[in-house]
């Protein structure tokens, strides 16, 4: 049986694994789990992944989730190329510091951006609250900063002198907020820099490839399929973003 790959492509880290399996020729089988339907809580999926969420792996009867543990569970088992995530002792710390930083440091506060930005007012109906925007915004601003002025200062990608796995998760998190109009790398030119660097490592087919959905606008009539997943999904978010 193929490796099995659980992914909504509307999720920063499922697209950074998708970007990550293609760029490296890593055969697998794409199983798209649609969050805004609800199909994570579906009895199939919870299967693969009690606790409702993806990414997802099956490799067999090997099952895995979270993002940072299927991106290094692939780069062992397919030996890809070392610079994603080096053998070096102290480069590899330099990627791991960055993989345990970004989870409250950018992902947290660029996702709340985008649910202020795209989901929320796609499931309320409602315009952008922006009063609530510019205060997430806000609290993602020492993490670009940090980046920006101090981390890429130093050289051009965020653990080594070359791509990795850092730079692969920081990018689509990046990318989420910037792709409904929340352009994170404006106001900073080093971090602007890195974003044509790791675009033109990656390959920039494979990223658009890979961002098409967040790019579009969502479907208005995804919103309408189930009034009642609808408005619990508004509720959860007003929770999130109180």
């Amino acid at each position: 049986m193929p490796l099995e790959l659980f992914l909504d492509l509307y999720s920063p880290p499922c697209r950074a694994i998708y970007i990550f399996a293609k760029k490296n020729g890593i055969p697998f089988e794409f199983r798209p789990v649609e969050l805004g339907r609800g199909e994570h809580l579906k009895p199939e999926f919870l299967k693969v992944n009690p606790l409702g969420k993806v990414p997802a792996l099956r490799d067999g009867d090997f099952l895995l989730a979270e993002s940072v543990a299927i991106l290094l569970y692939l780069s062992r088992k397919y030996q890809t190329a070392p610079y994603w995530y080096p053998p070096d002792l102290q480069a590899r710390a330099r990627v791991d510091e960055y993989l345990a930083w970004q989870h409250t440091a950018i992902q947290l506060p660029a996702t709340n951006v985008y649910l202020c930005k795209s989901l929320l007012p796609h499931f309320s109906g409602k315009p952008v609250d922006t009063v609530r925007l510019d205060r997430l915004l806000g609290k993602l601003k020492p993490a670009l900063q940090h980046l920006d002025q101090e981390v890429l200062a130093a050289k051009p990608f965020l653990a080594t002198e070359q791509v990795s796995l850092a730079d692969l998760m920081a990018f689509t998190e990046l990318m989420q907020p910037t792709a409904v109009g929340c352009d994170l790398f404006r106001d900073w030119p080093r971090l602007a820099a890195w974003r044509a660097r790791v675009e033109a490592a990656l390959g920039p087919e494979l990223v658009q490839d890979a961002h098409k959905l967040v790019l579009q606008p969502r479907d208005p009539r995804d919103a309408q399929q189930d009034p009642r997943l609808a408005q619990e999904l508004v509720h959860r978010l007003q929770e999130r973003l109180s």
